[in-house]
């Protein structure tokens, strides 16, 4: 069991960002036009000089670098709350030109035929994280614990549990070179490939960690001991400007594989 004071941290932070959020429906209403810029990199706010063996880098991705006032100020809480990390950003893309880059042939002939962003950024991910290693965090999520603390120095791995057990992938801190991110990256391959799978959560997303990873031998923490989704926004800041809206949303009218050319 967590110390209290991390769940009383959590629900003080959760508090905090729903307040701000409702807040920011006033600051967008009167400038509906604003947008926030967030950088492609950014260096660390301070410099440690601790050895690490998950590297000090946080990754994002969004659909675009210009957001909404909520999703800007969850990128500046995450910033504050692991001070000691590079941050990373690519957008659709950056992503399709880092994957080009770093896995020419069969992966990057694959990731091509996904055709909803969430699908892409699950792939993308993974694909990131086996390549330079770090922290990937989902857009709209926010740490609840300081990053650097929550890690240490000798983890090679930590993934997150939800209330139900399961595994989900919108925290993963590894090494490069995982066996585990390897194993998910082969399934993702695999599943579009065959292209049999349908949504997003099965064919990229976290069935994809449930089905091919044994939680027993991971290093995982309940998601609330190291982050949470939409306190700071929600759905109506993150996907102002994409009118096709949220994945699942998306994958009903478009099919998550494009089908091959013959």
């Amino acid at each position: 069991m967590k110390p209290l004071h991390r769940l009383l941290t959590n629900r003080l932070i959760k508090l905090i960002a729903n307040l701000l959020k409702v807040a920011c429906y006033a600051f967008h209403y009167a400038y509906p036009d604003t947008r926030f810029t967030l950088p492609a990199r950014a260096s660390p706010l301070i410099r440690s000089r601790r050895p690490a063996t998950i590297p000090r880098v946080l990754w994002q991705t969004n659909f675009t670098d210009r957001v909404t006032l909520p999703v800007y100020l969850n990128y500046l809480f995450n910033r504050l709350m692991a001070p000691d990390f590079e941050y990373r950003f690519m957008t659709t893309a950056a992503r399709a030109d880092f994957i080009a880059q770093y896995y020419p042939g069969e992966i990057v002939r694959h990731y091509s035929r996904l055709q909803i962003g969430a699908a892409q950024a699950d792939f993308w991910r993974v694909l990131v994280l086996q390549a330079h290693g770090g922290v990937y965090l989902d857009i709209d999520a926010h740490l609840t614990w300081p990053l650097g603390r929550l890690l240490g120095s000798d983890r090679q791995s930590l993934f997150i549990r939800t209330k139900r057990d399961a595994l989900n992938n919108f925290f993963i801190a590894s090494r490069p070179h995982s066996p585990e991110l390897e194993a998910v990256i082969r399934a993702i391959n695999a599943n579009i490939e065959a292209n049999t799978l349908e949504g997003v959560f099965d064919m990229t997303g976290p069935g994809v960690f449930n089905r091919v990873l044994d939680m027993g031998s991971l290093d995982t923490v309940l998601y609330r001991y190291a982050c949470t989704q939409g306190s700071f926004t929600n759905e109506h800041f993150q996907y102002i400007d994409k009118p096709q809206g949220k994945w699942n949303r998306e994958q009903k009218r478009v099919a998550v594989v494009r089908e091959e050319a013959a």
